[in-house]
């Protein structure tokens, strides 16, 4: 009932930026926190951005400064901008959200994925 599709990621040098967006689908009513994740190959899935409905953020030390996550809740959807990249920032990208959704006329709440995205910094 809930999908999120991402869009931008691709290739860039370190010091590029890149921005990637996703827009969340479906009979939604309320979309709760949103985040970004990443997962490099051999590697765990790390958040690297989260944004509370009210729009706190939260982002950890290796992309704080670089990273800026912002939502527009009228459009379900949430961005990462990425700027001053690194070839440690390359993975596969994914969004998140929290979602608040109607189901046979009944609410539910799940978390969703997208679909994730590549992003790949070269040196």
């Amino acid at each position: 009932q809930v999908q999120l599709m991402e869009y931008g990621g691709g290739s860039v040098q370190a010091g590029g930026s890149l921005r990637l967006s996703c827009a969340a689908s479906g009979n939604i009513f309320r979309i709760n926190d949103m985040g970004w994740y990443r997962q490099a190959p051999g590697k765990q899935r790390e958040a690297v951005a989260i944004i509370t409905s009210g729009g706190s953020t939260i982002y950890p030390n290796s992309v704080k400064g670089r990273f800026t996550i912002s939502r527009d809740n009228a459009k379900n959807t949430v961005s990462l901008q990425m700027n001053s990249l690194k070839p440690e920032d390359t993975a596969v990208y994914f969004c998140n959200a929290d979602v608040n959704y109607w189901s046979n006329g009944d609410p539910r709440r799940d978390a969703y994925w997208g679909q994730g995205t590549q992003v790949t910094v070269s040196s």
